[in-house]
């Protein structure tokens, strides 16, 4: 076991965001979470790395867990001049031998010298991960890492991921938007809504009467590849605010 949680709560100010969740995750899985706008994911996940406190329950790591983390937004002053090789250095210096090849795992070795603002979505995205993987992390937390990202740009970011998570034999927690993905090639599904509304397997989180109240749709629908969400980017677009 990696890390658990048990009958998880958080509240942000006087409102629930997440109700009793329990959730476990065992080395080497590949867990995706989906749910509408405002269901507690992000919370979830910042939840798992410490940087929201529970109002009940409690999360269990293992002793030495390392977590990498790849936010859903990354706020950068626009007027900011910073190479990805020194975004990669803050907070702290990593030598430039580990850098080089985290940037090769995210599958973007020739990004070192250029500007961070120059950036595509799908380029900023896979630094972002190199940054994550300079954590040599037991879990991966992903927050809707393919936002942004056409449907070729999805696959192939998709592909690194689990290339990653084989050589590693490091889990990954991942919010997904992308339906079509997560009901055809992940493992293991939770559907959040507050609280777990379904979890287990694609074909049984399809089938449940939940997931069908949430998404209007049955989960082997080959017409809707990604349900709505406001902040998608185009992958040829420039980096501003969040990608």
């Amino acid at each position: 076991m990696l890390l658990q949680t048990r009958a998880l709560s958080i509240r942000i100010g006087n409102k629930p965001i997440l109700e009793n969740i329990n959730v476990r995750v065992d080395p080497g899985e590949i867990v995706t979470i989906i749910g509408p706008n405002g269901s507690g994911k992000s919370t979830f996940l910042r939840s798992l790395i410490g940087a929201l406190a529970p109002s009940h329950g409690q999360i269990t790591r293992s002793p030495g867990l390392s977590i990498g983390y790849v936010p859903q937004r990354l706020h950068i002053d626009e007027t900011l001049p910073i190479t990805v090789k020194r975004f990669l250095q803050l907070p702290k210096t990593s030598p430039l031998a580990d850098i080089r090849e985290q940037m090769a795992n995210a599958g973007a070795p020739d990004l070192l010298n250029q500007q961070l603002m120059s950036l595509s979505g799908g380029q900023l995205q896979r630094v972002l991960l190199a940054r994550a993987l300079l954590e040599k992390p037991n879990l991966l937390l992903l927050d809707e890492p393919t936002q942004g990202l056409d449907h070729r740009g999805a696959a192939a970011f998709y592909r690194q991921i689990d290339g990653i998570r084989q050589q590693l034999n490091c889990a990954v927690i991942m919010v997904s938007h992308d339906l079509q993905y997560v009901m055809r090639r992940a493992e293991r599904v939770i559907c959040l809504n507050g609280t777990i509304c379904c979890e287990g397997k694609p074909e049984t989180v399809g089938s449940s009467s939940e997931f069908q109240a949430l998404f209007g749709f049955d989960g082997d629908d080959d017409t809707l590849a990604f349900y709505s969400h406001r902040s998608h980017h185009h992958e040829s677009g420039p980096v501003r605010e969040a990608v």
